[in-house]
């Protein structure tokens, strides 16, 4: 069975955690949903993010999620891909240096890597997107183009993706993210 590290935190976005993590066990794919400082049984708490035609998201209280694995415990090369989760949590998980060190060695051994929405920024302070083309939340694009990278413009409910990894601007993409990631992961879905 393929492993997948899943890296969230406090104030995430709820859909951008729930669903591709229920997502990814769905079809098989053992899931640890990880947060540093802490451990498995812990909860973490999520935000909603909308678009009711404001200038930019709204945001609600999410639900508490519970993390399934401790992230001391966490030894990357036992995992086959990387999904990182967007919201407001990528903000300062991205300064946590094993974080960075994680998303470095899942680049350097070009395996599977899924961000969506903010998840983009933990990317950039861990400084691999230079010469990539990728995708994120709109107000994230000057810090991929600062990191580097090309930044797609694309739909709200579209994924882009660039080699071994996959992005997408927010959840409305949730379908063609997870599709898009599950092909990259060599997954074989017969309807």
């Amino acid at each position: 069975m393929k492993k997948i590290l899943f890296l969230t935190g406090d104030f995430t976005e709820d859909y951008e955690t729930m669903v591709p993590f229920q997502m990814l066990e769905m079809v098989g794919y053992k899931v640890h949903a990880v947060c540093p400082d802490k451990k498995k049984g812990d909860t973490i708490k999520t935000a909603i993010h909308d678009f009711e035609g404001d200038q930019t998201y709204s945001e609600k209280p999410g639900h508490n999620f519970t993390l399934n694995y401790s992230f001391n415990q966490v030894e990357v090369d036992n995992y086959d891909g990387l999904v990182i989760a967007g919201g407001r949590a990528p903000e300062y998980l991205r300064l946590n240096p094993k974080v960075i060190e994680i998303v470095k060695h899942f680049f350097k051994t070009n395996k599977p890597v899924a961000a969506i929405c903010h998840g983009i920024q933990i990317l950039t302070a861990a400084n691999v997107v230079k010469g990539r083309k990728l995708t994120a939340y709109p107000a994230v694009g000057p810090e991929v183009t600062l990191a580097g990278g090309d930044f797609q413009d694309i739909a709200v409910d579209e994924a882009y993706v660039d080699g071994n990894l996959v992005t997408s601007p927010a959840w409305p993409a949730h379908p063609s993210f997870i599709r898009e990631f599950l092909k990259i992961m060599g997954a074989k879905i017969e309807i």
